[in-house]
C-alpha cells in the first residue's frame, strides 16, 4: 500500500510540474506574442518616418529645382543677329512688365546695346588673358570661358536668391558658336542651368541666308547638332523677317517634295546629299518649334515667347528626367 500510494504520489507530482510548465509556456507564449506585436508597430513606424522623411527628402529636392524662372540660351552662327535679337527680348521684357534677368557670357565683345546684370566681362578680362596665355581671339574667348566657368556655382546661386522675383534669365553666348556649343564649359554652364532651372536653347537663323537650300540644310545640321549635345527643347528663331519672310523655310521643311523641287536644278554631288539629309531630318522637323522674328521691329516676339513657354512645360514633363 505504501509503495502503491508513494508511486501516486511520484505520479502525480509530474502532472503537477506539467501543469505548472504548460501555465509558464502559455505566459511566455503570450510574452513573446506581445514582444512580437511591439515589434511590429516599432517596425511600422520606423517605415513609416523613413517614408516620411524620404518624402521630405523628395519634397526639398523638387524644392530645390525651381520652375521659375526659365533660363533662355541664345545661340547663333556670326551675323545671324543673335546680339539684337537678344536687344529686342530685353527690350520686349522691360515693356511688357515681365521680370527679366541678363547675362552676358560673351568676354570679347566692346559694347552691348543691353544692360546686362551678370556679365563676363566684369570678372575676366579678355586681353589679359590672351597676353598671360599666349592665346590668339578663339583661345582667349574659350580659355576666359573656362575661368568663368570654375566660378559658376555663385552665379547659380545668384539666381536661385532672386528665382522668386524673375520670370526669364537671358543667356547670351560668344559670337563664335562652337565656342559656347563644343566646348566643356559651355556644356558645364548647360548643364548647371538645367539642373536647377527650365531650360531652353534657342538657335538664331540668318533667314535671307538660309534662302539657299545648302545653306538652309547646314543651319538645320547644327541645329540638330545642338539638340544632340545639350538635350534641352530647342526653339528655331528665324531672325530678320523684316527683310526676308520665313516661310519657304517651313515649308521646306513641312514638305519634302517642296524642298526636292528647289534643290532640283542643281546636280552636284552636295545636291544629292542635301536631298538625302532631308529625308533623315524629317523627324527632326516635326518635333521642332519654328518662330519667325525681327529683331528690328519687334515682329513674332510675342509667338517666339509662347513658343518658349511651351519648351518650358515640354522641359518640365520630359527632359528634366533624362538629365545625367
Amino acid at each position: 500500500m505504501d509503495i502503491d500510494s508513494g508511486l501516486k504520489i511520484l505520479n502525480s507530482k509530474p502532472t503537477e510540474e506539467s501543469g505548472h510548465t504548460q501555465m509558464e509556456s502559455e505566459e511566455s507564449s503570450a510574452l513573446k506574442a506581445n514582444d512580437k506585436e511591439k515589434e511590429e508597430i516599432t517596425e511600422s513606424m520606423d517605415k513609416l518616418h523613413i517614408e516620411e522623411s524620404s518624402s521630405g527628402l523628395a519634397g526639398s529636392s523638387s524644392i530645390n529645382f525651381k520652375r521659375k524662372p526659365v533660363i533662355i540660351i541664345v545661340v547663333g552662327m556670326a551675323g545671324s543677329g543673335k546680339t539684337t535679337f537678344m536687344h529686342r527680348l530685353v527690350c520686349h521684357t522691360q515693356s511688357r512688365n515681365i521680370r527679366g534677368y541678363v547675362m552676358n557670357l560673351d568676354p570679347a565683345v566692346m559694347t552691348l546695346p543691353f544692360a546686362a546684370n551678370i556679365d563676363i566681362r566684369d570678372t575676366i578680362r579678355y586681353k589679359e588673358v590672351m597676353k598671360q596665355f599666349n592665346l590668339g581671339p578663339n583661345g582667349g574667348i574659350l580659355t576666359s570661358l573656362n575661368l568663368f566657368t570654375t566660378k559658376f556655382d555663385e552665379v547659380i546661386s545668384l539666381i536661385e536668391r532672386r528665382a522668386d522675383h524673375l520670370d526669364y534669365v537671358l543667356v547670351d553666348t560668344p559670337g563664335q558658336i562652337e565656342i559656347f556649343t563644343w566646348s566643356a564649359s559651355g556644356a558645364i554652364i548647360t548643364e548647371a542651368f538645367a539642373s536647377t532651372f527650365p531650360t531652353v536653347v534657342t538657335y538664331v537663323v540668318d533667314t535671307p541666308r538660309s534662302a539657299n537650300p545648302m545653306t538652309f540644310m547646314s543651319n538645320m545640321l547644327y541645329a540638330c547638332s545642338i539638340l544632340y549635345k545639350t538635350r534641352l527643347p530647342l526653339v528655331l528663331a528665324f531672325n530678320k523677317t523684316d527683310v526676308a519672310q520665313h516661310e519657304f523655310a517651313l515649308e521646306w521643311m513641312q514638305d519634302f517634295e517642296v524642298f526636292q523641287a528647289a534643290i532640283s536644278s542643281d546636280h552636284s554631288y552636295t545636291s544629292t546629299l542635301t536631298n538625302s539629309l532631308s529625308l533623315a531630318l524629317d523627324e527632326f522637323y516635326k518635333n521642332l518649334k519654328s518662330v519667325g522674328v525681327s529683331s528690328v521691329s519687334g515682329a513674332g516676339i510675342e509667338a517666339y515667347f509662347k513658343a518658349v513657354e511651351e519648351s518650358a512645360q515640354e522641359f518640365m514633363e520630359t527632359y528634366k528626367y533624362c538629365l545625367p
